[in-house]
């Protein structure tokens, strides 16, 4: 009951318009195409243009052929005997004139003419009079609609048949909006949604490389659904929106002049997209031209535009090198014959047909001849392919339409008339929404062109696009241009970039970015918009992670030359055959073989005096010590491993501490010695070689002990030392500092002998070894107060260190070597005369003290004798001699001046 009330209010509203369409242009309300039948299907096409009020006074191409291909589809099925045998299609064609108020009062005529079959014993009239149905001109109920074109129209139309559940099917709207099935219930199309049709521009952009585009769509659904779309389709996808820019339902040359300046305002967007009517691309066209731009607009269109020769008739130049989306179509065979046979005279059942063909030749019917300057129409006149004729790409989806409701009217017939052939009562009286969703939904079928034809769960047809090319024609043809397939669109682009022709005939695609892409090794820095970007160079040891991202190779790492990532540096240690191996290698293969000869010498001559008083036991130690300093610097320029790493710090550390051990033992017993000599004749302790020994040994185990402690605090091993960021050295697991601190003990030698050197400078000639040693220490010292500042100097040059180390021991070394042991071997080879035993003199006489035990110690270790007059010293001078201190010749004058032992002693 509700709902019949609803009807009876649209009913009341309906007579209400009607009378306000009755003041409009007279052709407008009068002018249909009806054709009566059994059953009826309405049609809605925008044969005239939009004007002022309601209709323009021109004709459209397309809503004509539009027009034409129903009554073709709907002749085609009347005469086919296998749909719908016994039933007879009717029509009932309206113009809309491409306005969406307009088509909705003109729908209005379908309502009416749905309602009047309606039993009006169920109304009331307010008065209390009885109700009456206007009659009008009708063909009969409509069943069905066919249209609109444009979306706004559709969306319109929608509303108000669904009221009446009078199904729709558009061959043409393609406003997403149309999809929602809660608010559009009873409406169908043989396209596609725009949805496909924004993602298929989308397709086209990226493929173009454009980043930065300017967008113009027209007011109401069918452009600012498919825009919203594009946009945000556009912007998942990195394309940016310099502008967007709305053109008016009633836009005049102004507006679109406006348009163009704002467009030019964003110059770097070259490429424009295009999601406008028929007319207002038509209208940006031509602001173009007056504007007479110095650089042209990339156009890329929707099928507002398509494949339209009169949109760009006049234009073809601002026009040239468009990009259009066209639905993919096919011509409907047998159409092109029917509009070739077709002639005002034969075709009164259109009544617009006339000023179609007035508009489509350029001349006048002899019936409309008014002055005498009018071309008259020629009689022979045919609208083929030489006269400029050529299929409309939704005639095919009208096609369609009507066949799609032939189909599933068919179905129903077979399924509710069994018993009768024709259209039944249960047929005429089925409930149109269940009409709507059990049969129009489901039909499915393969059309006269071989396209497949369906219906998905929104009533929205497949999508299958064309991408067309405006272009000049090779072969000269319509107005010397022409457009051309370059590609399809089936849920992904296809396209041909190569055949493309670009705005002004150019073969290179023009570039729309706001910024050029960055050269190989810089990233973006935006610039407010997203696409907007200055170009910022990474650092040398960086590479791009990304497009706005500079990441650090790391340690050890470098870029490649594309900044696309990073590749492992080579591990460098210092070469064999580099300078700084082979000078410290040579300073130290002559080391050792000085120290192996002076080895042997000693050795050879191991039971003369000069050997003897040296102290065999700890020149073995001394010169193994001198030796190890030599090996160290082929431990040091080894490649570095764990092995070499744990050889070096005992290399160098034992190797230091042997040889100034092995000294400070020896400037310890000479200074004990006469220092106890001055003090008392009684021996001092541990002066015996065997003593000497343990003490040595002793001194080199604690740094043993200590480098124990040094690899258990400092784990030996390799680690890589990045002195740069170009390089990578392989080096020990050793810090600068670490090795400072493990060499502390060795100084702490060093010092120690250097003190004991002071303190014995001045005892007697024949100990003159203590002179040597102080010469040792003094040199050392100075030595390695050069070494330290220039290690840790060259803390960023691995080679020079290690070279500096290298050579620091080596010298070290050789001052030992060269300083202790040169005056013995200057002895041993050239004056072997010194190397004899010789009498010790003590005073003005020589006298052979043969019974005493001192002078017979003297004399059994040195060969040499002690005179009475110094008796007091003997007992030191015995220990001394005893304890093979470096005695070549002992002489000491008479205690005849008087002075006592400590002072004799001190003036040694």
């Amino acid at each position: 009951m509700c709902q019949l009330l609803v009807q009876m209010l649209v009913l009341l509203v309906s007579l209400q318009q009607l009378s306000v369409v009755s003041q409009s242009k007279a052709h407008s309300e009068r002018e249909a195409v009806l054709i009566s039948g059994d059953i009826v299907l309405g049609g809605l096409f925008p044969v005239h243009e939009k004007g002022g009020a309601s209709c323009g006074p021109n004709v459209y191409n397309r809503g004509v052929q539009r027009l034409e291909a129903m009554l073709f589809a709907v002749d085609q099925i009347n005469k086919d005997k296998k749909i719908l045998p016994g039933i007879a299609l009717g029509v009932h064609i309206l113009d809309t004139c491409g306005r969406d108020t307009y088509a909705l009062n003109q729908s209005l005529h379908f309502v009416r003419a749905s309602l009047s079959n309606l039993d009006i014993s169920v109304l009331e009239c307010a008065d209390k009079s009885v109700p009456r149905v206007k009659k009008t001109a009708s063909a009969g109920p409509i069943f069905g609609v066919i249209g609109g074109s444009y979306s706004s129209v559709s969306l319109q139309v929608a509303n108000l048949l669904r009221l009446f559940h009078i199904p729709q099917i558009s061959p043409a709207s393609t406003a997403k909006a149309l999809s929602d099935k809660t608010r559009f219930d009873y409406f169908a199309r043989t396209v596609p949604p725009d949805t496909f049709q924004s993602i298929a521009l989308v397709d086209v952009v990226k493929s173009a490389n454009w980043s930065y585009v300017s967008t113009v769509y027209s007011e109401g659904s069918y452009g600012e659904y498919g825009i919203e779309v594009f946009t945000r389709e556009a912007t998942e996808r990195n394309v940016c929106i310099a502008a967007a820019v709305k053109v008016p339902s009633a836009a005049d040359d102004r507006v679109f002049d406006d348009i163009i300046q704002r467009l030019s305002k964003k110059p770097n967007a070259r490429a424009v997209v295009l999601f406008t009517r028929a007319e207002d691309a038509r209208g940006i066209l031509e602001a173009a031209r007056r504007c007479n731009m110095s650089q042209p607009f990339q156009w890329l269109a929707s099928d507002g535009w398509g494949r339209q020769i009169k949109l760009v008739e006049g234009l073809e130049d601002e026009a040239e090198g468009a990009i259009t989306v066209e639905l993919q179509s096919e011509n409907i065979p047998g159409f092109d014959e029917y509009m070739a046979s077709l002639t005002p005279e034969s075709n009164r059942r259109n009544p617009w047909f006339s000023e179609y063909w007035e508009e489509a030749f350029g001349c006048v019917l002899r019936k409309n001849v008014v002055g005498q300057n009018a071309t008259v129409c020629p009689a022979k006149l045919r609208l083929t392919t030489e006269t400029g004729y050529e299929q409309e790409s939704k005639v095919q989806f009208v096609v369609d339409a009507v066949y799609a409701f032939a189909l599933a009217l068919h179905n129903l017939q077979r399924d509710v008339c069994t018993k009768t052939e024709g259209l039944c009562a249960t047929m005429a009286n089925y409930d149109r929404g269940m009409f709507y969703r059990n049969y129009l939904l489901n039909v499915s079928f393969t059309d006269t062109a071989g396209s497949e034809v369906k219906f998905d769960e929104h009533g929205d047809g497949l999508a299958r696009y064309e991408i067309l090319n405006f272009r000049k024609s090779d072969n000269n043809g319509t107005n010397g241009y022409h457009y051309r397939v370059v590609g399809k669109w089936f849920n992904s682009l296809d396209i041909r970039t190569e055949e493309l022709v670009w705005a002004r005939g150019t073969k290179d695609i023009p570039i729309s970015a706001c910024s050029l892409p960055c050269q190989p090794g810089m990233i973006k820095k935006q610039q407010g918009d997203t696409c907007c970007w200055v170009c910022d160079q990474c650092e040398e040891y960086e590479y791009v992670y990304d497009e706005y991202t500079c990441v650090d190779c790391g340690p050890g790492k470098w870029p490649h030359d594309d900044k696309r990532g990073c590749y492992e540096l080579p591990i460098n240690h210092i070469r064999w055959d580099s300078a700084f191996a082979i000078a410290p290698a040579v300073i130290s293969c002559l080391g050792i073989v000085a120290t192996m000869a002076v080895a042997c010498l000693l050795f050879h001559h191991r039971d003369t005096p000069v050997v003897r008083a040296s102290g065999r036991e700890l020149t073995i130690i001394l010169l193994a010590g001198v030796l190890v300093c030599y090996l160290n610097t082929f431990l040091l320029l080894a490649t570095p491993t764990t092995v070499t790493c744990i050889l070096q710090r005992f290399g160098v550390g034992v190797s230091f501490s042997a040889v100034y051990g092995a000294l400070l033992t020896k400037t310890n017993r000479i200074a004990r010695i006469f220092d106890s000599a001055s003090r008392t004749a009684v021996r001092p302790r541990y002066i015996s070689p065997a003593s000497q020994v343990c003490i040595a040994a002793a001194l080199i185990a604690l740094q043993v002990v200590l480098t124990l402690v040094w690899m258990i605090i400092e784990p030996p091993g390799t680690r890589f030392s990045y002195p740069d960021r170009k390089q990578v050295i392989l080096k020990c697991n050793i810090q600068d500092m670490s090795f400072l601190f493990s060499q502390l003990y060795n100084a702490l030698l060093i010092l120690i002998s250097t003190v004991y050197a002071v303190k014995t400078r001045k005892i007697p000639e024949n100990f003159n070894e203590s002179k040597f040693i102080g010469f040792t220490m003094y040199t050392t010292c100075i030595i390695w107060l050069a070494f330290v500042p220039i290690y840790f100097g060259t803390g960023n040059a691995h080679e020079t260190q290690i070279t500096t180390l290298c050579v620091a021991i080596s010298l070290s070394a050789t001052v030992t070597l060269v300083c202790l042991y040169s005056p013995k071997v200057y002895i041993i080879v050239f004056q072997p005369d010194k190397n004899i035993r010789r009498k010790v003199t003590m005073g003005d006489k020589s006298k052979k003290q043969g019974s005493s035990a001192g002078t017979s110690s003297i004399t059994k270790y040195t060969g040499c004798e002690l005179t009475s007059e110094s008796m007091p010293l003997q007992s030191a001078l015995t220990a001394a001699v005893q304890t093979s201190v470096g005695v070549t010749e002992i002489s000491l004058t008479s205690n005849t001046s008087g002075k006592t032992n400590n002072e004799q002693v001190a003036q040694l």
